[in-house]
């Protein structure tokens, strides 16, 4: 199975939100992962790049330290997600 693990061709689906909300927030990569580093995850900034493009996926403890580091609800990051797969 050529997409084993895979949604829609991507690795995670939170990454276009996870920019979005570092963006808004004004935080580069580097601060961010300094963050995490701080929280006790370490995601260097190229994972985070990779994170950012759907080329990494993301374990559940990580989406977690995101919103901490980002100071958000972790439900801003997953209600986008959330909401696709919620049928009518």
């Amino acid at each position: 199975m050529k997409n084993c693990g895979k949604y829609e061709d991507n690795l995670n689906l939170i990454g276009p939100i996870l920019r979005k909300k570092r963006k808004e927030k004004n935080i580069s990569l580097e601060a961010l992962s300094s963050k995490l580093i701080l929280l006790g995850i370490n995601i260097p900034v190229t994972s985070l790049h990779r994170i950012e493009n759907n080329q990494r996926t993301v374990r559940d403890y990580e989406i977690c330290a995101l919103s901490i580091a980002l100071n958000i609800n972790v439900n801003e990051l997953l209600d986008p997600i959330t909401a696709k797969f919620k049928v009518s």
